[in-house]
C-alpha cells in the first residue's frame, strides 16, 4: 500500500538498462505498481526488473519515444503516474516532497521536476542545464505524450501545472562516448521529425546551426564554466545538430526528393 491517499503508478521505459534498473526501480517504492515497457533489451534489464515486487514487464518493439511512453501511461491502472528514466533517481527530499504534494486537496494536474545534471559523476550547473526541468509527475487522465514529437517528447497537459522544489538527479553521460552515441540516436529520430514537417536538406544551413549550436551552448549558456565537461557537452551539441541534418538528408534520398 502507498504511503499516500492516492494510488500512484510508477512508468519507465528501457533498453539495454541492467546497470540502471535496480537503482530507478527502487525510487518508486511507494507506488502502488511499477509498469516496465521494455525495447527487449539483450541484456539482464527484464530478469532484475521481475525480480522486484508490484513489477509488471511489457515488452514492445521500439519506435520511437513518445509511442513507448504513452503505450505504459495506456497499461497504468493508476489516474497518477511517476514517470522516469532510467538515469534519473529520486533524493530521500523529493522522495518526501513528493508524498506530501500528493497529500494536499489542492493538487495540481501536473508537476514539473527540476533536474541535477552530472556528467561521468560530475554535477553540471551551467551549459545549459541551468533551466532544465521536465514533466515526471502527473494525472495521466489530464496529460498524453505528442506523438508528432520523437524524441525530446513532450507531454501535453490539460490542466494546472506546479513545479516541485527538490532536484531530481540526472545522470545522464557516463561518459563522452555514450553520450555521443545517445546524440546519434536522438538526431536520427529528429531528423525523421523534420522531414515530417517538410523541412529540407542544406550543408549551409547545417554547418550554420551546428557553430551556433556550440557557442550557445559554450558560451551563451555559460558552459565555460564547466570546465573540460562544458566544453564536451558544446561539441555534443553541435554534433547532434549534424545528426539531426545527416537523418533528415537520408530521409529525402530514401523518399526520393
Amino acid at each position: 500500500m502507498s504511503p499516500i491517499s492516492e494510488k500512484v503508478s510508477g512508468l519507465i521505459i528501457t533498453y539495454n538498462e541492467e546497470k540502471n534498473i535496480a537503482d530507478v526501480l527502487s525510487c518508486f517504492d511507494f507506488c502502488d505498481e511499477i509498469i516496465v515497457v521494455d525495447s527487449y533489451s539483450k541484456d539482464a534489464t527484464v530478469r532484475i526488473a521481475e525480480s522486484f515486487p508490484k513489477v509488471k514487464v511489457i515488452q514492445h518493439k521500439f519506435e520511437d519515444f513518445a509511442k513507448q511512453r504513452n503505450l505504459a501511461l495506456a497499461e497504468a491502472t493508476n489516474d497518477w503516474v511517476l514517470f522516469l528514466d532510467g538515469d534519473e533517481r529520486i533524493t530521500p527530499k523529493l522522495r518526501a516532497e513528493i508524498i506530501q504534494t500528493l497529500s494536499c486537496t489542492n493538487k495540481k494536474d501536473a508537476y514539473y521536476f527540476r533536474r541535477l545534471f552530472f556528467f561521468a559523476g560530475k554535477p553540471i550547473y551551467y551549459s545549459g542545464t541551468q533551466g532544465d526541468k521536465n514533466f515526471r509527475l502527473f494525472r495521466k487522465s489530464k496529460c498524453h505524450y505528442v506523438p508528432e514529437r520523437k524524441v525530446h517528447e513532450t507531454l501535453a497537459v490539460e490542466g494546472s501545472i506546479g513545479v516541485l522544489k527538490n532536484k531530481l538527479l540526472h545522470y545522464s553521460v557516463s561518459n563522452y562516448d555514450s553520450y555521443r552515441q545517445k546524440a546519434v540516436l536522438y538526431g536520427k529520430l529528429r531528423g525523421e521529425e523534420m522531414y515530417a514537417k517538410g523541412k529540407h536538406y542544406s550543408a549551409l544551413k547545417m554547418y550554420t546551426k551546428m557553430c551556433f549550436a556550440f557557442f550557445k551552448t559554450y558560451i551563451l549558456k555559460l558552459g565555460v564554466l564547466d570546465g573540460k565537461e562544458g566544453f564536451l557537452l558544446s561539441k555534443v551539441s553541435a554534433l547532434s545538430v549534424y545528426e539531426n541534418f545527416k537523418a533528415l538528408k537520408r530521409e529525402e534520398e530514401k523518399n526520393g526528393k
